[in-house]
């Protein structure tokens, strides 16, 4: 046997021997009847949130301290009760439900009316945005570099261009006084142009004068292109494959500072009640004016919010972040897109945990299972089975869902849009300047081809005689 596998026997027998003991001591959920409430319980009206890990929660805890259950239907989507209805906390007061399967977060008011378990799970509240639409990336070969760079290249091409022809008419000038000429070199800046952007092109270019001052200037314009060059290479790629449009916002300061984006909450969840307090001040304020300023802003069923986000609308949902995994699986299955995805940042972290009747004999013994599957880590791997997340929306989100791949990403015609756009535009040009050139030299043509006929009856009179001639020639000979 390998030394290896001794430790993971012996952390298994101890294991076992633990539970073992622990199943056969007395614990007062051995043999009992619970009532449970389960908002994703398949009795239950549709569209209810809750916890997706509920059910093989409930039935971990029924085999490990040997209890029966039966699921109670509700049509409640919040805890505390309303000021002319029920909530889900009204069942364990009412001793209709002793045990609450809800993400239930802790404080000191409802510490004082039900029994609360430690943590079962760890969760953040986060942001459901829309995913920004995939268009044509096209500014993309300009985005290297800001307006300032370009335009300070381009005045340095423009500057090259005159300091190197005036730097060669003036050495040609002064070598051709020196012979005792005086005649002006021709065409003396159509090499520089050539010169300067074909450099920057990085296709060369001809160096028509082997002049010091002018090898100088030519080669300090061959550096400073090679460096203009080499760094917009490398940056062009991170921004050939960047996403075209910006998420609607990063974090929640988006929110506060923008009058334009309509915040969404769950009606009388726990976003609601921590936004809707008067005593609220800063950042806190501001975002209760932002879900005060839509009228459907606080939706009673998390679908209903879940609607209003589409693409290119301007609505933002908070909730907790597995729910927004869920949602955006769900419209995924649905459409086959990832129309919905998750702010970079998230607000803040949360702790839900289950509720019990107030004194409730159980909660000491539910609070000692979800530790066990805690240390067990199946709460995480039940994760992982039940919420598979999308490959195609692994981008979108912000978790730890992600799976490993060797897949590399291709580039698509969205990506490479403006290099495409910029040859048509070369194309477009050479075909201009080829077409001007023809429209260009046709009087020169019609004036070739008129001197063309002019001279060809002179050639025909000129050799008339000399046919004569040769013919008198042939007969006197024969």
């Amino acid at each position: 046997m390998s030394y290896l596998a001794l430790p993971f026997l012996i952390f298994c027998f101890i294991w076992f021997s633990v539970s073992f003991s622990d199943s056969l001591s007395p614990t007062p959920l051995n043999g009992q009847h619970l009532r449970v409430i389960w908002p994703r319980w398949n009795g239950n009206p549709k569209g209810l949130s809750g916890p997706l890990k509920g059910g093989v929660v409930l039935d971990y805890l029924s085999a490990r301290f040997n209890f029966t259950y039966e699921m109670v239907r509700v049509t409640e989507n919040w805890l505390e009760p309303r000021a002319n209805g029920r909530g889900l906390f009204s069942y364990l007061w009412d001793r209709q439900c002793d045990l609450l399967l809800q993400d239930v977060l802790p404080t000191f008011r409802r510490h004082e009316i039900v029994d609360m378990t430690l943590p079962w799970n760890y969760d953040y509240f986060a942001f459901l945005i829309p995913a920004p639409d995939e268009t044509a990336n096209i500014d993309s070969i300009i985005k290297p570099f800001q307006w300032p760079v370009w335009l300070g290249i381009i005045i340095s091409m423009v500057c090259v261009i005159a300091v190197m022809s005036l730097t060669q008419r003036y050495l040609e000038f002064r070598s051709q006084n020196k012979r005792g000429s005086q005649e002006i070199p021709k065409q003396w800046l159509g090499s520089q142009y050539l010169y300067v952007f074909g450099n920057l092109m990085s296709q060369g270019g001809p160096c028509t004068s082997k002049r010091l001052p002018y090898l100088l200037i030519a080669t300090s314009w061959t550096l400073a292109a090679f460096i203009f060059v080499q760094a917009y290479n490398s940056l062009l790629f991170s921004y050939v494959i960047a996403p075209v449009h910006q998420p609607l916002i990063n974090s929640v300061y988006d929110i506060a500072e923008s009058s334009d984006i309509n915040l969404l909450a769950k009606k009388s969840g726990t976003i609601d009640t921590l936004l809707s307090n008067v005593n609220n001040t800063g950042l806190y304020k501001k975002l209760g004016k932002r879900l005060d300023a839509l009228p459907n802003s606080r939706c009673p069923l998390v679908s209903e919010c879940i609607q209003l986000i589409t693409p290119g609308s301007r609505n933002v949902f908070i909730d907790a972040a597995i729910y927004h995994l869920d949602s955006i699986k769900a419209d995924f299955e649905k459409t086959g897109k990832c129309n919905l995805q998750l702010a970079k940042n998230y607000f803040y972290n949360v702790i839900p945990t289950f509720a019990l009747r107030k004194n409730s004999p159980y909660t000491q013994s539910i609070s000692q299972g979800l530790l066990e599957l805690q240390e067990m880590g199946l709460i995480k791997y039940w994760d992982l089975w039940f919420r598979p997340m999308p490959r195609q929306c692994m981008e979108t989100i912000k978790s730890g869902y992600t799976t490993p791949t060797n897949k590399h990403t291709h580039l698509s015609l969205k990506n490479l849009t403006g290099a495409f756009i910029v040859l048509l535009v070369g194309f477009f040009l050479s075909l201009l300047a080829f077409l001007c050139e023809q429209i260009v030299s046709i009087p020169e043509r019609h004036r070739r081809r008129r001197s063309k006929l002019q001279q060809m009856p002179q050639q025909v009179t000129k050799g008339s005689p000399n046919t004569a001639d040769e013919e008198e020639n042939e007969a006197t000979s024969l």
